[in-house]
């Protein structure tokens, strides 16, 4: 009895969520959702969730888990949301801690901001496993990317976030705090040593070079074949490769929200004597201090 799979992609930010379900009692898990968002005017709307919505109440679905694989600097999270219209519980690695004790200080959050990972409701170490139906998925800690990367393994079936891309794709970035060329290496490691048949779901693709986008490969495929770690790369390879690469890469844009976002579990900030709740944007100015 194999989980069933089903894909959906968000356009605006190149990201695969995915939902999972049990067939013989339809007890689901949605893994990485997001939430659409307008950067210049600040407006967040939920036709991405709500499209998964329709689709867990058409097939009779009961949502036992909302997962992430990371807090995202890339698109915003819905499980707050989703939750509400739902139910269900959201986890995260347990390195989400560090995450927030990090970001608490880089956009200093309100002195009551938690850095325990309390907006969530499952902290998810190495080796937990989360029942649904009679369905089970087991966690495997994947640092690298983040502290708090996290794979998902169902049945032949491992959900990646951003460890590793299509294989033309390559791997994650590591310049994020927090992030380790090396940890990514090991971390990709052990998904290299699951058997070479397992299916590999990515969290996102970009469809270089033109071609359509995609969000399933194997192990083999990316051991052999991955641009940045597949053929037998050395170790020490790998962190000259991933660090030359991220010393050219531009921030996401969606980065200061995303992460402002993600570390409370997809919930907004609280909100100001106005009623509205605000996002911050650290202003860098090189040899400048504004004066």
């Amino acid at each position: 009895m194999q989980a069933r799979i089903q894909p959906y992609f968000h356009d605006d930010t190149n990201t695969w969520t995915y939902l999972v379900s049990c067939p013989t009692n339809a007890r689901a898990v949605i893994i990485d959702p997001v939430l659409d968002y307008d950067a210049p005017s600040g407006r967040i709307a939920t036709h991405a969730a709500d499209a998964l919505i329709a689709v867990v109440r058409e097939q009779g679905m009961t949502l036992d888990w909302i997962l992430e694989t990371h807090a995202h600097a890339d698109h915003l999270s819905a499980a707050k949301y989703l939750q509400a219209e739902l139910g269900g519980e959201i986890g995260i690695g347990r390195g989400i801690t560090e995450v927030q004790a990090t970001f608490k200080t880089v956009f200093d959050l309100e002195p009551g901001f938690a850095t325990d990972g309390s907006q969530f409701d499952r902290l998810i170490d190495e080796g937990d496993e989360l029942a649904f139906g009679e369905c089970r998925l087991r966690a495997m800690a994947t640092p690298g990317h983040t502290s708090d990367s996290m794979t998902y393994l169902v049945d032949d079936a491992a959900f990646i976030g951003d460890t590793l891309f299509m294989p033309d794709g390559g791997t994650a970035r590591c310049d994020f705090p927090g992030g380790d060329a090396g940890l990514l290496y090991d971390s990709i490691q052990k998904l290299f040593a699951l058997p070479p048949e397992t299916r590999i779901f990515v969290n996102h693709d970009y469809g270089p070079d033109g071609r359509a986008f995609q969000n399933q490969t194997t192990v083999a495929e990316e051991r052999e074949d991955n641009i940045m770690i597949g053929g037998g790369i050395s170790r020490e390879d790998f962190i000259d490769k991933r660090r030359a690469r991220d010393a050219g890469l531009s921030a996401p844009k969606l980065l200061y929200p995303a992460v402002q976002i993600n570390i409370r579990a997809g919930a907004r900030p609280p909100k100001a004597s106005n009623g509205s709740s605000y996002l911050k944007i650290p202003l860098r100015y090189p040899g400048w201090d504004g004066g």
